[in-house]
């Protein structure tokens, strides 16, 4: 429990257009809005942009539960794990956040990233080929078979994660995000998520690599006080999940846009340059991450309208709220990819700002164009208000993506 006030909101799990509705009620309710999250655990959520930017960069405000969330026990709350109980770049502050994001941080320069383009190029071609020999008269799911494999094929490549270990990798990765499960799902996903990792290190250390995880382990193997066993364990957690999650949703979004935008389509497709806007809108619009756990206030902090925050509460930043707030965006609900403003924290705000942001824009750039290239007839096989949103307050998503390849004139 984070406050003696009982929250009158429980924040929903059902995803889709709930996810932007609630958002829309928590910001008119106030600055912060205290909210039950799954196993009674409480929250202050802020979904107004310029609260959560000041908070982001508050002194008063840290990521570390364990020294800043009293109230919490590591390991009580399978759910949060990932999100609480790990130690790395994304639950750390100052020095400690410092030295663990300069581990990583050297594999996703602009030049490192830059880099990336042609290994994209050829994983999305040889995903593109395959859909070829597909029937293009009947539907398929993009999302199972190019908009998911383009981002997960690239962030195991990354890691050297073996072949055979990666379709359990992915199952758990893709397992952290649901916030509509049972006990013993969410403790069930809290094992396997250390034991893939864990098995993935047993297996560099064997037949170490020139991937990531190969040097993140020699980094902890020359000096376990630059990186210990969990924060390795936790690295690689964040990497990997991170490295994938957020592009996936991100293409379905721009492809089901697209689709439903003929008009925005000939104009990207006429005019190359104009990706870069799909992306940004797309990202404004449909933010692949909208509530992310968790911060903790280390003294009170006052946000008026009767709204404070006290020293040991939680923090529940909505990232995903501010790029439909109606005060911002005229017409926040809209797709438009000549909107002047696209102005989003989808990647976040401040020194935990998302590392592998150009690389998420980067697989879009790649993938996008290269898609209407190929399938210049391609269309939505459902409706897109039939499309069946992930089931989550943290991630925003939809479970398939149904599309004919070559539509009917």
């Amino acid at each position: 429990m984070t406050s003696t006030t009982t929250p009158a909101v429980t924040l929903d799990s059902s995803g889709g257009r709930r996810l932007f509705t609630q958002a829309d009620e928590l910001r008119s309710a106030g600055p912060a809005v205290l909210v039950r999250l799954p196993d009674n655990v409480t929250a202050w959520s802020v979904t107004r942009g310029d609260v959560a930017k000041r908070l982001l960069t508050h002194p008063d405000v840290s990521k570390d539960a364990r020294t800043s969330w009293p109230s919490h026990t590591p390991g009580s709350i399978p759910w949060l794990y990932a999100w609480v109980d790990v130690v790395s770049m994304f639950t750390s502050d100052s020095d400690d956040h410092k030295r663990l994001r300069q581990l990583v941080s050297r594999a996703f320069t602009p030049g490192r990233v830059e880099a990336m383009r042609p290994v994209l190029h050829a994983i999305v071609t040889d995903l593109l080929d395959n859909l070829a020999g597909q029937d293009r008269s009947v539907p398929l799911d993009l999302r199972t078979h190019f908009s998911y494999r383009v981002p997960t094929r690239l962030i195991c490549d990354l890691f050297g994660v073996p072949a055979d270990q990666r379709p359990e990798m992915l199952r758990v990765i893709d397992s952290v995000l649901a916030t509509d499960v049972t006990a013993q799902e969410a403790e069930a996903t809290k094992h396997n998520l250390y034991q893939a990792m864990q098995t993935l290190i047993d297996i560099k250390r064997d037949s170490p690599g020139e991937d990531m995880t190969s040097l993140l382990l020699a980094a902890h193997e020359k000096d376990g006080d630059r990186l210990s066993h969990i924060e390795l364990i936790s690295t690689l957690i964040l990497m990997i999940g991170a490295g994938s999650e957020t592009a996936v949703a991100l293409i379905n979004a721009a492809v089901r846009e697209l689709l439903t935008h003929p008009d925005q389509l000939a104009t990207v497709l006429a005019d190359p340059a104009r990706w870069h806007d799909v992306i940004e809108e797309a990202l404004r619009l449909h933010p692949p991450i909208m509530h992310l756990p968790l911060r903790y206030a280390t003294k009170d902090i006052d946000l008026g309208e009767d709204a404070t925050i006290a020293a040991g509460d939680a923090i529940l930043i909505g990232f995903g709220a501010p790029g439909r707030d109606p005060d911002i965006h005229q017409d926040p609900a809209a797709f438009r990819i000549d909107r002047a403003d696209k102005d989003h924290m989808a990647f976040g705000h401040g020194i935990h700002y998302c590392l592998g942001a150009p690389l998420a824009r980067l697989e879009a750039e790649v993938a996008l164009p290269a898609l209407f290239d190929r399938f210049p007839q391609i269309a939505l096989a459902a409706r897109p208000e039939d499309l069946e949103p992930q089931r989550s307050f943290i991630g925003n998503d939809v479970t398939a993506l149904p599309v004919l390849l070559e539509a009917a004139p």
